[in-house]
């Protein structure tokens, strides 16, 4: 059995920080299918959430939620304390959608300067284009860019009105190991100026890397949160790689041993405890070899909350 930190509620934000957004009680149907199921959810000033869950777990519906693109069947929403389709509130917001639809033929700096319009105070066109690592192809039809180029574009068109509060789906989709770093550099300066910023993501490195707060949703429902360190840590223990002769069902048959499998020539196993079982190993396998040991990361916490998070 998992223990969540569902009991603990929202992980309390830094003194003085404001709640920007937030789901109370929220409950989301389409038709017969439940999206959300009586979801409490805030956002802090200042902070990056990170929204982790499986593929149909609710996280789009509650970007949508936050969007004004939806409404809930049960439960308030309110971004900056109003209803999120308000003008005043719209303009304080960015987005960054995986459906978002952007004409093909306007060029790069058109579609910045389109967009930028609507806001009342947005960033200068020059400062948009660096930020986004767009200056080199400015004037390039957004129909002629690479699927990294126009998810860099997308990211410029979420950032260029200045908003407080910014909306990240899976902003890195695409994207070349340079290309992703330069992105986290900049969502890291962003949050540095006390914007804040939800982020979906199913690269478990990004929302390690970047998060101040994890929230796992699952089923409809949040299961997890947490810091990426206490989120971790609810799958307390050890993995283990080793070469070895024994076979991976005998491994598993160890005491302490959680789960095993096999990796190339090497078997990984997850234990609570990696000492004794590691002893356990040399004496049924003297040439054991290739040890390595290293802590569970965000990606076993992950798989093990929403497999038996439901259970919980």
């Amino acid at each position: 059995m998992i223990t969540t930190l569902q009991e603990s509620s929202q992980q309390e934000p830094a003194v003085g920080a404001a709640v920007v957004a937030r789901l109370h009680g929220v409950s989301k149907n389409y038709g017969d299918v439940r999206a959300l199921r009586q979801v409490d959810f805030n956002i802090h000033a200042g902070e990056l959430v990170a929204l982790l869950g499986p593929n149909g777990a609710g996280k789009t519906t509650a970007v949508k939620l936050f969007l004004g693109l939806a409404k809930p069947n049960g439960g308030t929403v309110s971004i900056f304390g109003g209803n999120p389709i308000h003008p005043e509130v719209r303009v304080r917001t960015g987005a960054m959608l995986q459906v978002a639809r952007v004409p093909e033929t306007l060029r790069v700096r058109e579609h910045i300067e389109l967009f930028s319009s609507y806001y009342p105070e947005p960033l200068s066109i020059g400062d948009t284009l660096a930020a986004a690592g767009l200056e080199s192809i400015k004037d390039r039809l957004f129909g002629d860019l690479s699927g990294g180029q126009r998810q860099r574009v997308l990211f410029a068109l979420a950032l260029c009105g200045n908003p407080d509060l910014l909306f990240l789906d899976e902003p890195t989709v695409g994207l070349d190991v340079e290309a992703r770093r330069a992105l986290w550099d900049q969502i890291r300066k962003l949050v540095a100026r006390g914007k804040s910023v939800l982020l979906t993501t199913h690269y478990l490195e990004e929302a390690d890397a970047l998060a101040d707060r994890i929230v796992v949703i699952h089923q409809g429902a949040v299961i997890a949160e947490g810091t990426p360190s206490e989120v971790k840590a609810q799958t307390a223990g050890k993995k283990i790689r080793c070469v070895t002769r024994l076979e991976a069902a005998v491994v598993l048959q160890m005491p302490g041993v959680q789960n095993v499998h096999r990796d190339r020539e090497a078997l990984v196993i997850r234990a609570a405890v990696a000492e004794p079982v590691i002893r356990e190993l040399l004496a049924r396998d003297p040439q054991l070899s290739g040890i390595e040991v290293y802590s569970a990361g965000l990606e076993e916490a992950f798989l093990a909350l929403t497999r038996d998070g439901m259970n919980a």
